[in-house]
């Protein structure tokens, strides 16, 4: 990739993040949703992955996304204790 995508694509993450700021939670969900699959439908098509990688990139992207707009909707996250369960903290 050259250095213009990429500077287009960190610009208009920058401005989806300002966009986010007065959104209802549901909104934000959908809209970390729509980002993540795209952010991982983008990371597969410039891995030249076939379509079955393109479907679970999305797939994976989309549930990171949900997860991250839902940690900043809730200031929470959640911390492993190394014993396969979890606990729940105030984000750093």
């Amino acid at each position: 990739m050259t250095r213009f995508p990429l500077a287009a694509l960190a610009l208009s993450g920058l401005l989806l993040a300002a966009a986010c700021e007065n959104m209802t939670p549901e909104q934000r969900t959908v809209a970390g949703a729509a980002g993540g699959a795209a952010a991982g439908l983008i990371t597969a098509e410039a891995l030249d992955a076939d379509d079955d990688w393109r479907l679970i990139a999305g797939l994976a992207g989309a549930a990171a996304g949900v997860m991250v707009a839902q940690n900043a909707t809730t200031d929470r996250c959640a911390y492993a204790r190394g014993d396969g369960t979890y606990y729940y903290a105030p984000c750093p």
